[in-house]
């Protein structure tokens, strides 16, 4: 069974097929809705259904809470049509340029920076990702699983694909990456994926604000914006406990050294004595804070921690008045089938 799907906002329909979510459907036909986990977790592909009903799958109760799931709220990414239906979301511009592709890669080379595996993916000769500074790619695993990464390189720089990846104790992965994994092997993966890229149809000043392995989506944004000559003052904020875990600092305070538009503001939670650190200490979105006293200007791109992103969109939304449109996140969920880091 085949229901319709219309977005009021721009009048775009798209089918959704009986197995599939209302995300799903749109992606397929090229609607570009937003979305980061697409497991119910992160809240993004949040809209409101205008007309007919939805049977919500599973969810995370602060992705949607009872008060805004009366009020006709759903999550697309795992709501199904029950009938043809009428919903509210903003959609993307510019995700829809680009297309989804299931493609094998070849490990070309393993970097260890402390605890982060920086891999190099080479494609096949005849292929090449197009994808937008930001998104994210799945691996898809041979027991049928997958883990979600961002990706760490700029579009331009397309000779390989860059993944970040944190090593957890435990997760069967990140242990395989650092134990196992060998140069030369061949993968599977899906992508690009993700509404969380660098909007470039807009001058604004940019904050962007990282903590651990949520610098690997920021790297892409910022190289691909310098690379273009972008102008816009951007301001990156990144988060860690201690020094070591800003494994590719040098790198951000390059781009400081070469860039008079762009800043960089390292922050530390629980720096080491043996740090020496004298710079800024807390929580990263705190620094934002107490750096800005209105946001109203600007356009703010966070990655990384859900607790870090959530406190970020609170404080800057409500209390320094960015504007709901302006705040772009990816919140780096673990789930039972995925992983994202």
């Amino acid at each position: 069974m085949t229901n319709r799907v219309k977005v009021m906002s721009s009048g775009h329909t798209f089918n959704v097929e009986a197995h599939e979510t209302i995300l799903e459907g749109a992606l397929r036909e090229g609607v570009a809705l937003p979305y980061g986990c697409r497991d119910g977790a992160c809240g993004a592909c949040k809209g409101k259904v205008v007309s007919g009903e939805v049977e919500q799958g599973g969810y995370q109760d602060k992705a949607l809470p009872a008060s805004e799931r009366e009020q006709g709220m759903a999550l697309f990414c795992c709501a199904r049509p029950k009938g043809d239906i009428s919903i509210e979301v903003r959609e993307v511009v510019g995700a829809g340029d680009v297309q989804i592709k299931t493609l094998p890669c070849r490990v070309d080379s393993i970097e260890k920076i402390h605890d982060v595996a920086v891999l190099k993916l080479k494609l096949p000769a005849a292929e090449r990702l197009q994808f937008k500074a930001g998104q994210y790619i799945d691996i898809l695993m041979k027991d049928g699983k997958k883990r979600s990464f961002s990706i760490a390189n700029a579009p331009h720089d397309d000779a390989f694909i860059e993944l970040h990846v944190r090593h957890q104790v435990g997760g069967s992965f990140s242990d395989y990456v650092f134990n196992q994994m060998k140069e030369r092997e061949i993968m599977r993966f899906k992508g690009p994926l993700g509404s969380f890229f660098l909007r470039e149809d807009s001058d604004k000043p940019i904050i962007l604000l990282a903590s651990g392995t949520g610098f690997a989506p920021i790297k892409g944004m910022v190289e691909h914006a310098l690379h273009h000559g972008s102008l816009r003052p951007m301001v990156f904020y990144w988060g860690a406990r201690t020094l070591a875990d800003l494994y590719m600092a040098e790198l951000a305070g390059s781009w400081q050294t070469r860039h008079p538009n762009f800043t960089f503001i390292p922050v530390l939670s629980e720096a080491l004595a043996s740090d020496n650190w004298q710079g800024r200490t807390g929580l990263v979105h705190q620094a934002v804070l107490d750096d800005f006293a209105n946001l109203s200007g600007y356009q703010v791109y966070a990655c990384g921690a859900p607790v870090m992103v959530e406190a970020a969109h609170t404080g800057f939304t409500h209390m320094r008045s960015l504007p709901e449109d302006a705040f772009f996140s990816d919140a780096f969920f673990l789930s039972k089938d995925s992983a994202k880091s």
